[in-house]
């Protein structure tokens, strides 16, 4: 999606409708920063005041996302590159969530066992071994939920058994068993356990 264009029809739309960028933004309940930064194409609106946004201007989500009012001979063409350009972008952040998981398991472990080997060989006292220890293991402990929650969201879960790639609950997630982002779970669609690998696309190549 070409944000400066999406940006230039948001504000070519406004002014068609007499409203200042303040003006908008309070509709909306947000600031005028946030309305200058989508007409200047460095930010898009976010999708809990989308719809709002286009019923203000009127014109249809698919319009927003051409950054045009999309005429019907080309309506369905270009609702499937907006989609289409949807889906990629999600690939692209779960890329990233997944390249900051891996990230922080390898900052939080190096740290763990610098500090666990400074306390197995330093002249030091037991108390201060034990001590080293401790914090050593806190950001393993701290950043754990976080690094679970984006083997969560990020991409889907592909059953050995029937294919179906899937988001799991959390929980589901968190107690079962994994080698590296390959996991022993149950599919929701034919309830039977495998080890499931990740993907990052819904729709198999």
């Amino acid at each position: 999606m070409d944000q400066i264009k999406i940006g230039k029809f948001i504000a070519e739309r406004r002014k068609l409708k007499n409203l200042t960028q303040a003006q908008l933004a309070e509709k909306l309940n947000i600031t005028d920063r946030a309305v200058s930064k989508w007409e200047n194409g460095r930010s898009l609106p976010d999708s809990s005041i989308m719809l709002e946004l286009c019923e203000m201007l009127e014109i249809t989500v698919n319009d927003l996302l051409s950054g045009e009012v999309v005429v019907m001979e080309k309506y369905n063409k270009e609702l499937e590159n907006n989609l289409l350009e949807i889906v990629k972008e999600k690939e692209r952040a779960d890329r990233r969530l997944l390249r900051i998981e891996t990230v922080m398991g390898f900052v939080s472990i190096a740290l763990m066992l610098a500090l666990c080997v400074f306390a197995a060989y330093a002249p030091i006292e037991d108390w201060m071994r034990i001590v080293l220890i401790i914090i050593g293991f806190i950001p393993v402990l701290v950043l754990t939920p976080f690094m679970i929650r984006i083997e969560q969201i990020a991409g889907y879960y592909e059953c050995k058994k029937c294919g179906h790639r899937h988001i799991p609950k959390y929980s589901s997630v968190f107690a079962s068993m994994h080698r590296g982002r390959t996991r022993y779970m149950k599919c929701p669609k034919c309830h039977e356990r495998s080890w499931q690998k990740k993907v990052i696309s819904k729709i198999k190549d």
